[in-house]
């Protein structure tokens, strides 16, 4: 069984409601369970034009399904859940809900349609903030850091605020 860490987000529409649903899918699927979740997070949004903040979280999972499979149910989930890929000038576009694959046990993956760890988690206070609620120190396969010191060595972090209890 792997160790992985997903990243949801949500800024429209019911934004709890999508993590929820995401998470209790996540639960449903064969040879996957949830180990840990963090809180839920506001957050300003990063590197789009929005006036739309997300809620965001990270959750902890263990899977038998390959990290290409894996990839595969992530994307089924988000389009159950209404997920439009949109972008304004080149920009990210607002979601009903974002599932990011993080890392899967410490693999380095790097193919046309994945890769791991994803390539701009340590610039993401959305995604350090909530990983270091549940695994601050996770080593980073490819900077050898842990998560509380790429949180730590983060250049000018959005905003990132404590929205509610765990997914």
């Amino acid at each position: 069984m792997a160790t992985v860490f997903l990243s949801l987000g949500s800024n429209f529409g019911d934004r709890l409601s999508y993590l929820q649903q995401a998470a209790s899918m996540f639960s449903t699927l064969p040879g996957t369970s949830i180990v840990t979740s963090s809180s839920f997070y506001e957050t300003e949004p990063w590197c789009m034009k929005t006036e739309n903040w997300f809620v965001n979280a990270v959750i902890q999972i263990s899977t038998s399904l390959t990290p290409e499979e894996l990839l595969n149910e992530c994307q089924k989930i988000e389009q159950k859940l209404g997920r439009v890929r949109t972008t304004q000038d080149g920009k990210y576009g607002d979601r009903t809900i974002d599932i990011d694959i993080l890392f899967y046990d410490s693999d380095v993956i790097s193919t046309d349609n994945l890769i791991i760890p994803h390539r701009l988690l340590q610039r993401r206070a959305f995604v350090l903030v909530p990983m270091l609620e549940i695994a601050q120190d996770f080593v980073h396969p490819l900077f050898k850091k842990t998560i509380a010191q790429l949180y730590d060595e983060l250049e000018n972090p959005e905003q990132v605020f404590l929205y509610g209890t765990r997914v």
